[in-house]
């Protein structure tokens, strides 16, 4: 018990020392700090949607900076091909052969920027590299270096030119969250921060990969009493059968979601979950993944994620 409350320990200060640095350039944005990590724990991925100008590449090249990793952007654009994210097979003239040529992709973190602005198709070249960690070109299979984390951003009020990301796409995200806009003093602060140049660019990192994957270790590791594990699942099922959804959560968005439950315990410095978990992370765990009625006559993101809210209030909570 004393050694696993020290590994616990451990990882609850990683998380710390994440959270502070990027907090050094993403200001008064505690919640969505504590979403990103929560991802980045749970070796998953995140979408930032919210308006242009408001910090979604900023907080993504935080995280990305913070961690030692190699760390890739990708502006996504109507003509990028799926080559151009995972690689192609390249002939050298000098070996007679053909050699494989990785992609961007091949990253600890990625920045898909954007996202949205592509066609379905090279979309659709994030599926597999996101769900099992590798890619596959011309019939080989190549693993992709671990941790390995995607952090994807799009406008969700600018349709000119944009491709609506596929259901089973939005499936890959563990979180959908929004940034929003500063108060007044922390923007004032930001006119300040900003005079010189971009502080980002100058954050140094505080994490190896080693560290970020022990915590995924631990993550694992985290008691989901039986009790919780079934308010899970009645909330999942809820979804499923409420007249406000034409489609619920899938099997794989439950366990996405029970996955970030145990990272949001250990940022918490626990060692096992609480109602609260689960009930502080269904919101922008579950909303994408639920297909509202009506949602060809535009269905909005902040009335699906009320209907959420609200179906959830009334199952009952174990004791």
């Amino acid at each position: 018990m004393v050694q696993r409350d020290a590994v616990q320990r451990d990882a609850f200060e990683t998380c710390k020392i994440l959270r502070d640095n990027i907090g050094k350039v993403v200001l008064g944005k505690d919640e969505l700090i504590d979403l990103l990590i929560v991802a980045t724990m749970a070796g998953e991925h995140v979408l930032l949607e919210d308006v242009p100008g408001v910090g979604k590449t900023l907080a993504a090249k935080a995280l990305a900076h913070s961690l030692d990793g190699k760390f890739a952007r990708l502006q996504f654009t109507p003509d990028l091909l799926p080559s151009d994210i995972t690689g192609s097979m390249i002939y050298r003239a000098a070996s007679g052969e053909f050699e494989f040529s990785p992609g961007p992709i091949f990253a600890n973190v990625v920045l898909a920027d954007e996202i949205n602005r592509a066609p379905p198709r090279t979309q659709s070249a994030l599926l597999e590299a996101m769900s099992e960690g590798q890619v596959t070109v011309d019939g080989v299979t190549h693993p992709l270096p671990k941790p390995f984390i995607v952090i994807a951003t799009q406008n969700p009020f600018e349709y000119e030119g944009t491709y609506s990301l596929p259901e089973s796409q939005l499936d890959r995200f563990l979180l959908r969250t929004s940034i929003g806009y500063p108060v007044r003093e922390i923007e004032r602060e930001v006119m300040t921060t900003h005079r010189r140049g971009e502080p980002v660019d100058q954050l140094q990192s505080v994490l190896s990969s080693e560290e970020i994957l022990a915590v995924q270790q631990t993550v694992g590791d985290v008691r989901f009493d039986s009790s919780l594990t079934d308010y899970l699942l009645d909330i999942v099922a809820a979804t499923r059968q409420h007249e406000a959804f034409q489609v619920g959560v899938s099997t794989r968005g439950a366990l996405s979601f029970y996955r970030g439950c145990q990272a949001l315990a250990v940022l918490r410095g626990r060692d096992y979950i609480i109602p609260d978990d689960i009930k502080r992370l269904a919101v922008p765990a579950l909303a994408h993944r639920v297909l509202p009625e009506g949602v060809f006559q535009g269905g909005s993101r902040s009335v699906v994620e009320q209907q959420l809210a609200d179906l959830i209030e009334p199952i009952p909570v174990p004791v």
